[in-house]
């Protein structure tokens, strides 16, 4: 289990394997609300004094794909440094270190069982932050937030970071317009300061995110998504990437 013991607070030491049970958050009425996705992902919430007001995540991986008929969370194992949950927990800690618009990893653990294991995490959440997706089902986004988010991007990128699936359920907004960026499974850091023409995986990432836009923009009202808003995130995304950019 790797874990970050300032964010687990007064939570007892027996907890331990617990925190990453359904059923343990449910029995303290802390289980709030589910969250939609491949991978299963509960949300957790305690507004008492001495929680200190927790508000995480808590995701497990599941597969995807045809081999998801075979086993729908099982992975095969090929040591603790590929466990996907760790790999994502220490990522996570990383660009945290690095002021990088991703949320705080708290915990994550493994369960091996012969030549398999099943893996959780648990991230504090974005408070009051929405997927673009769910934004852009709603209303129109300006042209500044278009902005703000290819900003976003282009800083993740700038650090080097891959984003594995970089699409608009993954860009989170607020309220106050600010961006955060979720869901780094399979994610890695590459060169930092490779971006633009230096790295092929940036313009896959991109690309990426484009696509999903526009595949999400066909059930919506016109002008939710179009070109010209496209432009507006590139604009943003090369204001803040700078000559890395170029």
């Amino acid at each position: 289990m790797l874990s970050d013991p300032a964010c687990l607070g007064n939570l007892p030491p027996d907890a331990a394997e617990s925190i990453f049970d359904p059923q343990f958050w449910r029995a303290r009425g802390e289980l709030i609300a589910a969250a939609a996705g491949r991978g299963s992902a509960w949300f957790i919430a305690s507004r008492d004094h001495q929680s200190g007001g927790r508000q995480w995540v808590l995701r497990h991986y599941r597969r995807g794909g045809v081999i998801a008929r075979l086993s729908s969370d099982g992975y095969v194992w090929a040591g603790e440094d590929r466990v996907r949950a760790f790999a994502e927990w220490r990522l996570l800690d990383i660009m945290r270190q690095r002021g990088l618009p991703v949320p705080k990893p708290v915990a994550a653990r493994y369960q091996r069982e012969g030549p398999w294991y099943r893996c959780d995490l648990i991230t504090e959440r974005i408070v009051d932050a929405e997927p673009l997706s769910s934004v852009l089902a709603r209303e129109a986004l300006a042209e500044s937030a278009w902005r703000a988010v290819g900003a976003a991007v282009a800083r993740l990128h700038h650090a080097g970071v891959d984003h594995a699936d970089l699409n608009a359920h993954n860009v989170l907004l607020d309220a106050a317009g600010a961006v955060s960026v979720i869901d780094f499974d399979r994610g890695r850091l590459r060169a930092p300061g490779a971006a633009g023409t230096q790295g092929i995986w940036v313009w896959r990432n991109l690309g990426r995110l484009r696509r999903s836009l526009a595949k999400i923009s066909r059930g919506l009202p016109p002008g939710r998504y179009s070109v010209q808003k496209w432009e507006w995130l590139m604009a943003g995304y090369g204001a803040a990437a700078g000559p890395a950019a170029a």
